[in-house]
């Protein structure tokens, strides 16, 4: 399909009146009903407004791009509208927007509409293509500068882009595009840095995940034999494929707007090594409405958690340090109640941090304050960690409600409901539910949980410990080991007993470390390659990294995750069996002399050391030699 076929004269306004980013909108959206292309005023609306709350489609260069796919579309339209005078549309320049361009997909938008779509969002990267449209005086001539132009384009593409570079000396970057919605940000980026690459004598290729799915995928090859990878995206793409090498996270906008910078941080390798742990479940699956949801809740929750950590290692070690000066100078020293202090300050923070950076990431800055102070009033009810992880999400979800119920405000009250409406009403709202609702229902249910725990039995007790110890090894990093982290925590942090702390780190600590001592027990079980890889897990062991187990488990992750999950849960619950706590959230045998029982402590983590080795070295099946290498039998 061409991009005469969508963009439709009939619709073009080449003289916009619009003063505004909204009465633009609005006008556009006007033409767009009037030539019977949508169904719906305000629903097609909604998804243009839900668009612009993601990022502003203002793309900078006098261009901006609104665009929505939903079921108020008949036919996929482009309008292209002109402003002469220019109007403020948040453009990623600051600059006056006066070219626009607003995308109309159908629901069901297929392959064939979405390609055009991808064209005109790499057409937009010609300066000379954009100057000529800005002096096009009717319909006609834009529809027939858009024809000539893609012509152009067909002809530079007649050569398929090759997955290796094409001279040896070059370098060679792989980079992934993603926006929301998939239809223009995503193939704008692709372009620009394509082009940027090609001045600059780079070797690159991009893949675009856009709504017509992913394409230009990138191989196991390509990712291998590049010096850094460029992630320009505003949603989720799969990146466990690149552990081990310098990644780039950026926006997309960036992709379009800093390719020269992207590139060169990328040759140079000026990124982050990516571990696969970090984000393991971020292998997305947006065909399925329920696992989207929980990537969601989850990714909401990871940032709260990571925003917390700090507060959490940081006070933690602190405290745990200022016990070891208790015990051996007395209350009244001051070194004890030097540190004492600092740490606990640090603890004061944790659980307003948590919710305020949950509800951060639900609903963007407007959320951050009412879930901090959601998160100070469970505090202060006693409602500790649960609480403050429902203060988080309510207080999220509710600045989402007031942003929507607040949209058809008169144009002179735009202007305060970011620094006055949202704060004073979202407040409120968050502390009359609190004060209400929130902090009287789980202050109980936080108080009879603590009492649960400190009344377990041994047997109990070592059961729980089994059962985090276990949780540690199941995805190395995922939802099932942050879930017994996050219990840990809270427990931690509500009461200050570090038991259950004790019984999580070593239960994480146990993968590295046993893959580590099968390969060098077992040697005719692992070839070279994984032996010499394994070894390094001696370190991440001892430092409380159980993603370094992740490679060996994704290649045979029936045996090694099996194995670890046992050796994690026998080392869990010896730590409660022996009554040992840490007062440290993190640092593994950094921190053990921090524990009330180093040698118990430690005695725990050798013993599931040793178990799931022995297991996992059993289980494997001996490597043989032949022409093609080191192969499993």
């Amino acid at each position: 399909m061409k991009m005469k076929d969508i963009l439709i004269k009939d619709v073009m306004i080449m003289d916009l009146k619009a003063q505004t980013k909204e009465t633009a909108i609005d006008e556009m959206i006007a033409s767009l009903k009037e030539n019977n292309r949508i169904s719906d005023v305000e629903t097609f609306k909604e998804g243009i407004l839900n668009r612009e709350s993601l990022s502003s489609t203002g793309l900078g260069d006098g261009i901006a791009m609104p665009h929505a796919k939903n079921k108020a579309v008949k036919e996929a339209t482009v309008l292209f509208a002109r402003s002469n005078s220019g109007i403020d549309y948040n453009s990623l320049d600051g600059q006056p927007a006066f070219l626009f361009f607003m995308i109309a997909a159908p629901e069901g938008a297929n392959d064939v509409h979405l390609d055009a779509l991808a064209n005109l969002s790499r057409l937009l990267i010609r300066p000379d293509f954009v100057a000529s449209l800005k002096n096009a005086s009717t319909a006609d001539e834009v529809q027939e500068l858009f024809t000539a132009a893609e012509e152009v384009e067909e002809e530079s593409n007649t050569v398929e882009e090759t997955t290796a570079p094409a001279a040896e000396e070059r370098p060679y970057v792989v980079a992934v595009t993603a926006c929301p919605t998939g239809i223009a940000h995503t193939f704008m980026a692709e372009d620009a840095l394509k082009k940027k690459a090609a001045e600059m004598g780079v070797d690159i290729k991009v893949e675009t995940n856009g709504s017509g799915g992913i394409k230009n995928r990138l191989t196991a090859q390509d990712i291998e034999r590049s010096v850094g990878v460029i992630v320009a995206a505003d949603k989720q793409v799969e990146m466990a494929r690149f552990d081990g090498k310098p990644v780039l996270q950026r926006p997309v906008s960036d992709g379009i707007r800093k390719t020269e910078e992207l590139i060169t941080k990328a040759i140079n390798q000026q990124a982050p090594i990516y571990s696969a742990g970090d984000r393991k479940a971020e292998a997305s699956n947006d065909n399925e409405e329920k696992g989207s949801v929980w990537n969601k809740v989850y990714k909401d929750l990871m940032n709260g958690i990571s925003h917390m950590l700090p507060f959490v290692v940081g006070g933690g070690i602190l405290m745990g340090l200022s016990f070891l000066f208790e015990s051996w100078l007395g209350k009244e020293s001051e070194i004890f109640l030097f540190l004492n202090s600092i740490g606990s300050q640090a603890f004061n923070f944790l659980i307003p941090i948590l919710a305020g950076y949950i509800a951060l990431s639900i609903a963007d800055r407007p959320a951050l304050m009412p879930g901090m102070v959601g998160g100070a009033m469970a505090v202060a009810s006693n409602a500790g960690f649960l609480g403050g992880l429902v203060a988080g999400f309510l207080a999220g979800y509710l600045m989402i409600g007031l942003q929507k119920g607040l949209r058809n405000l008169p144009k002179s009250l735009e202007g305060i409901k970011s620094i006055l409406l949202f704060p004073v009403l979202g407040l409120l709202l968050i502390g009359l539910i609190m004060y209400f609702v929130v902090g009287p229902i789980f202050g109980t249910i936080n108080e009879a949980m603590i009492t649960f725990l400190e009344n377990l039995g041994t047997g109990n007790a070592v059961i729980l410990g089994a059962l985090l110890g276990g949780m540690m090894s199941i995805d190395m990093g995922g939802p099932f080991n942050k879930a017994a982290y996050a219990f840990s925590i809270g427990i931690f942090t509500d009461t200050g007993d570090g038991s259950l702390m004790a019984a999580v780190m070593a239960g994480g600590m146990v993968p590295p470390l046993a893959i580590a001592l099968a390969s060098t027990l077992f040697k005719n079980k692992f070839n070279a390659d994984e032996r010499k890889s394994a070894l390094s897990n001696y370190v991440m062991g001892i430092s409380f990294i159980t993603e370094g187990a992740i490679p060996f488990a994704a290649a045979d992750p029936l045996r090694v995750i099996g194995s670890s999950v046992v050796g994690s849960a026998i080392a869990g619950g010896l730590t409660q069996l022996w009554n040992v706590t840490v007062p440290a959230p993190h640092g593994g045998v950094f921190v053990a002399g921090l524990s009330n029982h180093v040698g118990l402590f430690l005695l725990a983590i050798l013993i599931g050391m040793v178990v799931g080795a022995v297991i996992l070295g059993l289980w494997r099946k001996p490597v043989e030699s032949n022409d093609s290498g080191l192969e499993l039998k």
